[in-house]
């Protein structure tokens, strides 16, 4: 099998390892019948690395990329629900029982919907707005739309953006929109000479659109009155998210596995979780906390857990 090292791309940063994981799934969705795989190799820091079984070349690679996530024709019709994750309950109930009608054609789509939120639990003030993924990090508030953003990223993403990601040091060169997914979104006033508002937002445009591609990977469901996103949990309301570096090569199915994984969601990773993380391939956990500051959601840098 043909092996593409993603030298690019750093499994200790959210939005990096969002980036990987978006490529393994729209490789494997244009697979054709052919075997797609990824894992992590430690090479000064955890690098990920894709096996396919046709393509042969990096050209071919950013080729089978660019066909299915580059340009307007690549926006799924779960992005047009709104610019938002604000839809009533009705609304978006509605959205789902059309994509499940659909069959296999509209599996995509509904993938992408169980990902954004649920029907089952009602939010906002008057519980009746859907509640939504915790990967959701804006909601209109200056000029900035969760849905909006995927929709401007899809339309507005080439394969030299692609490149730039998976094959380069990040120069962040892009200008906006970013998902707010990346640590170095975070733009503190403190310590700082000037507002950082007025500067304008530096991002890596390939990355957010090929972690848009990894939201499927990470379903929601209403558990006890409440909606769960896999790989979260709140601890002291403050949600963190904790994600697996896997050392063998594995497929779409196994990922989703791993990352649901029990043991992950351990607050303190004890020498009993250790072995059996380890038993199970991994080489390393990271966590991150998500907050918020003023109307804007944001991710700290991981930390390793092993």
């Amino acid at each position: 099998m043909f092996e593409t090292r993603l030298t690019g791309l750093d499994g200790s940063n959210l939005l990096g390892f969002l980036a990987a994981l978006g490529t393994l799934r729209v490789l494997e969705e244009a697979a054709d019948g052919a075997e797609v795989r990824m894992a992590w190799r430690l090479q000064g820091r955890w690098m990920p690395v894709i096996q396919h079984s046709a393509l042969q070349s990096e050209e071919e690679f950013l080729s089978a990329l660019g066909q299915r996530i580059c340009g307007e024709s690549s926006v799924n019709s779960a992005w047009n629900i709104g610019n938002d994750l604000t839809l009533p309950l009705e609304a978006f109930r509605d959205h789902l029982f059309r994509s499940a009608g659909a069959g296999s054609a509209g599996r995509e789509e509904a993938d992408f919907l169980a990902a954004f939120g649920s029907d089952g639990v009602g939010a906002g003030p008057k519980k009746d707005q859907m509640s939504d993924t915790e990967f959701r990090t804006m909601s209109g508030a200056g000029h900035q739309h969760f849905l909006g953003f995927m929709k401007e990223l899809a339309a507005g993403t080439d394969t030299e953006h692609l490149r730039r990601t998976l094959f380069e040091s990040w120069d962040y060169a892009d200008g906006r929109p970013s998902l707010r997914w990346d640590p170095a979104d975070y733009r503190p006033h403190a310590l700082r000479a000037e507002d950082p508002a007025g500067d304008p937002i530096r991002t890596m445009r390939g990355a957010n659109r090929l972690a848009v591609e990894a939201l499927p990977l990470f379903p929601t469901a209403a558990v006890r009155g409440r909606l769960n996103t896999v790989g979260f949990e709140d601890r002291n309301r403050e949600p963190e998210v904790t994600w697996p570096i896997w050392k063998e090569p594995v497929g779409r199915a196994t990922v989703a596995s791993l990352l649901a994984l029990e043991e992950l969601q351990a607050a303190q990773v004890g020498e009993r979780e250790r072995r059996t993380l380890e038993r199970r391939g991994l080489g390393q956990v990271f966590r991150a906390k998500r907050f918020t500051e003023g109307k804007y959601r944001n991710f700290s840098p991981a930390r390793a857990l092993l």
